[in-house]
């Protein structure tokens, strides 16, 4: 299954999610579903922006997990 990784990100700059949701500018609702892998899908405009904002590569951002 792909994730998305900005947990996981953020653990490694030392940021909290409070931090990233104010660089977004996204209603907390969507936000919340986003980086918590609750949602079907990811505009590219959010995933550009969290790429930029996270300085990673989108192959950091986005992983594949084993479904368990």
């Amino acid at each position: 299954m792909l994730k998305l990784n900005a947990i996981g990100l953020l653990e490694k700059k030392g940021k909290t999610k409070y931090w990233l949701y104010k660089q977004m500018g996204m209603s907390y609702q969507n936000f919340t579903k986003m980086i918590n892998n609750e949602t079907k899908s990811i505009r590219y405009e959010n995933i550009e922006a969290l790429c930029y904002i996270l300085d990673c590569e989108l192959d950091e951002l986005l992983v594949f997990e084993d479904e368990k």
